[in-house]
């Protein structure tokens, strides 16, 4: 059985590390807020972009622009694997990480070869242990992405899809459903489907709220005139499309990696209050055993004195 100094050690060690655990887990806590603001605030111009462009795929062909031109054969693949710069968040990271894996798989095996644009710490490390040497990389921006990063992504991305070195780009990350919850998404963001701008079919991002029984008459619906021509102003909406599709993937990895971790610390918090009650009834029990010893001791030689 250990001796008091050694578990009051371990009653102290324990201590400190549910301080960091119940710190961080605050921590995360403010942040989410600040985080599902940020999606908040870029929902009305993804919605009106999806229903600008929603309009356009109606009134152009689905090869009006190189954006929307699908390949036969698929030679050339680049990933972009969205994870957080820092850990301790759970399976945050590796799902996503174990998700390119099968990505990487599947695309290697239909004879693709496949490129990574790595956007976290947690991805370059993984990378750098597979040697695999990624195509971009952004680090110290998962918790507060910036536009400019998503910018410098899509722009890689369509200039080399325009120019034909590349087929597709798929896009990895984790969904924030809620402060609590992700999912792990994996989409396609180029070649851009004609039949998703046109509302046909979705990722499966974010399921949409059901509509009130009622109120599926939306009334007589406006029609848009493009000038000088809907091509043309497609052509400059569809990079902007993917610049907001990239965008709203780091703001809503940022989101779920808050999330995760706010969850993940919470549980280590109550597993150290567990291990401290369980350490300090040892503690007691332990003390409890040396002072009756001690008593006994105590008793035992004042009856061989009597004697």
């Amino acid at each position: 059985m250990p001796n008091l100094r050694d578990i009051k050690k371990r009653i102290n060690s324990v201590q400190s590390t549910k301080q960091i655990t119940r710190t961080m887990e605050m921590v995360a806590s403010a942040k989410i807020r600040h985080s599902f603001e940020r999606i908040q605030a870029a929902q009305p111009y993804a919605t009106c972009m999806n229903e600008t462009l929603a309009s356009l795929a109606k009134n152009t062909s689905s090869n009006a622009h190189p954006l929307l031109s699908r390949r036969d054969d698929v030679k050339n693949v680049i990933v972009i694997v969205v994870v957080s710069d820092r850990g301790l968040a759970g399976g945050f990271n590796s799902n996503v990480l174990r998700e390119f894996e099968h990505v990487l798989a599947a695309k290697e095996a239909e004879g693709a070869q496949v490129g990574v644009i790595a956007c976290g710490k947690k991805a370059l490390g993984y990378l750098s242990y597979r040697k695999i040497t990624p195509l971009l990389t952004f680090t110290d921006l998962s918790a507060d992405p910036t536009f400019e990063e998503a910018k410098e992504i899509a722009s890689y991305c369509m200039a080399q899809f325009t120019e034909g070195d590349v087929d597709e780009v798929e896009l990895i990350y984790n969904h924030a459903v809620n402060s609590a919850t992700q999912k792990l998404i994996t989409t396609e963001i180029l070649p851009i489907d004609a039949s998703y701008l046109a509302g046909e079919k979705t990722d499966g991002e974010a399921e949409a709220p059901a509509a009130p029984s009622g109120s599926e008459d939306k009334g007589p619906q406006g029609e848009y005139e493009f000038e000088p021509s809907s091509e043309e102003v497609l052509g400059q909406l569809l990079p902007a499309y993917v610049e907001s599709k990239v965008f709203t993937a780091l703001i809503d990895s940022a989101a779920g990696e808050q999330g995760a971790r706010r969850k993940a610390m919470m549980a280590a918090t109550d597993n150290a209050t567990e291990m401290l009650d369980t350490l300090n009834r040892l503690y007691n029990t332990v003390r409890q055993s040396a002072i009756t010893t001690e008593l006994n001791e105590i008793v035992g030689g004042a009856a061989a004195l009597e004697d």
